[in-house]
């Protein structure tokens, strides 16, 4: 996939949403300094060409019932076509995991996991992750407090660059 070609207004209009993503049309248009119709037209081009990929609600988990968080890392026994596939396909149907990532190192594959509690974890880990097909390996820690959350991509430095 090839980077889209962005402007200082394209990354602005970016930050912005970024930061706060219910801003009106008319306050995104004077936040960044353009007409409400340019401002339009240009976040539906960012929507087209899927630099803005979706929009969502941040969700305190603790505020719903998830007050534990923890990093899973993960090794595979195997690492041919089926057995990742087969592991990326469970990984997928389960709700726990709010991200995962594929690794190097020595660890294949980074989970977060987010559930109600320590019990919760217990079940999720033994019943569903150490049975999946092809799991060699687990190593996970629990997250003590969040210094800094996920706050949007860095548009802003690719200006610097």
């Amino acid at each position: 996939m090839r980077e889209a070609e962005l402007d200082r207004i394209d990354l602005h209009l970016l930050a912005e949403l970024q930061r706060q993503g219910r801003l009106t049309n008319a306050e995104l248009a004077e936040r960044v300094h353009l007409s409400p119709s340019a401002c339009l037209r240009r976040v539906q081009r960012l929507e087209r060409d899927g630099v803005i990929a979706g929009y969502r609600a941040e969700v305190d988990p603790e505020r719903v019932g998830l007050g534990l968080q923890a990093f899973v890392r993960v090794q595979l026994e195997k690492h041919d076509v089926e057995h990742v596939g087969r592991f990326v396909e469970a990984i997928a149907r389960w709700d726990e995991v709010v991200a995962c990532h594929a690794l190097t190192g020595d660890m294949d594959y980074l989970l977060h996991v987010v559930v109600r509690d320590l019990d919760h974890f217990s079940r999720f880990l033994l019943d569903r992750l150490l049975n999946a097909s092809g799991v060699a390996d687990v190593n996970s820690s629990f997250v003590l407090r969040t210094v800094k959350a996920f706050g949007g991509v860095p548009v802003g430095s690719r200006e610097a660059g």
